[in-house]
């Protein structure tokens, strides 16, 4: 339904049923025996209609106020928490990193060391007297 359609209905009801009322009335043979006089009701004042319209605005106001707060009371606690979240889940991937850098910086340098020995040892079986060029030298 557009908002067009639904304004237009309140007024097409209401015309409709003034219509009927209309139609009862001319229908009507006699006019009603007068009674007692209906009492006025008073109107309110504008400056009456005018401090309720205020403690309507000072109503919504509060009421507007306070979805408000707590709209941003359970924004920032959403927000506090997925950064802890996400804070505590980096420190595990950089614990986790760290480790793997760890083990492969580990590796590396023992086979580096591992290779320095084996080229220390090729050196020594050429220089003689050393422990190496006698192992060499047995068969």
């Amino acid at each position: 339904m557009t908002v067009k359609f639904i304004r237009t209905v309140p007024a097409v009801l209401a015309l409709a049923f003034a219509s009927i009322g209309l139609s009862a009335t001319a229908q009507t043979t006699a006019p009603q025996p007068a009674t007692a006089p209906q009492p006025t009701t008073v109107q309110p004042t504008t400056t009456e209609k005018v401090k309720e319209a205020g403690k309507d605005a000072v109503t919504a106001t509060e009421n507007g106020a306070k979805k408000a707060y707590t709209a941003t009371k359970k924004t920032t606690k959403k927000a506090y928490n997925a950064t802890k979240s996400g804070t505590k889940k980096a420190v595990a991937a950089t614990k986790r990193g760290v480790s793997k850098a760890a083990t492969a910086t580990e590796n590396t340098a023992t086979k580096a060391a591992d290779g320095t020995r084996a080229v220390g040892d090729k050196i020594g079986e050429k220089i003689p007297g050393t422990a190496q060029n006698e192992a060499a030298k047995k068969p």
